[in-house]
């Protein structure tokens, strides 16, 4: 993430014409996850690092306690240990590709875009637990993440037109979308897909 960000704030301050690029490509993102369809099954063998892990060395059936590596008739072999961290690190990039561009439109500056990314993964073990027992109650909440994102995107767009959006009123349209996300969630919650438990009747 570091070294993303470091490029990202050199390209905008050397090519300022890229905030367009990144701003058509938030855009992008928040139309893809407006459309989306929620899917759980995640399928670690399809991720292209870790098929190149099989191809350079054998990977094990079973873990071996914490350790990455093991060494089995004299030779290395990788566990399944390491293909989870691959898995988590590649994904955690993944996200950096959203979230990077989307800091970078409230500000240019290194250091802050660098900490808040920090505090962001310090916190995010336990935001998911707490995020992951109230999904259900906040429905609309990941069609307002996808507005948001697209809103962002906008903003860098209009960046250098007489539209510019100031950064304040930015960050109140944010807070905004959130609060009515909740709200509305709260007092006109969607039905539930869960299907209907079927008893047996003797």
């Amino acid at each position: 993430r570091g070294l993303m960000i470091l490029v990202g704030v050199s390209l905008i301050q050397r090519f300022e014409w890229i905030i367009y690029i990144f701003g058509a490509f938030l855009i992008f993102t928040g139309i893809r996850m407006l459309f989306q369809h929620e899917d759980n099954k995640v399928d670690p063998n399809k991720n292209p690092l870790v098929r190149l892990l099989r191809k350079i060395m054998p990977v094990t059936d079973e873990y071996h306690g914490g350790n990455f590596f093991v060494h089995i008739d004299g030779k290395r072999w990788a566990t399944p240990l390491l293909v989870v961290l691959i898995v988590i690190e590649t994904t955690d990039l993944i996200f950096a590709t959203d979230s990077i561009p989307a800091i970078l439109a409230i500000s240019r500056d290194p250091f802050i875009v660098y900490t808040s990314n920090v505090f962001a993964i310090l916190g995010l073990r336990s935001l998911y637990f707490a995020v992951a027992g109230i999904i259900d109650l906040f429905c609309y909440l990941k069609y307002v993440l996808s507005v948001i994102l697209a809103f962002v995107g906008i903003k860098m767009l209009l960046s250098h037109t007489i539209f510019k959006i100031p950064t304040g009123w930015a960050l109140l349209v944010i807070v905004a979308l959130l609060v009515g996300a909740i709200v509305a969630s709260l007092l006109w919650p969607m039905p539930s897909e869960k299907e209907p438990e079927v008893k047996e009747v003797d």
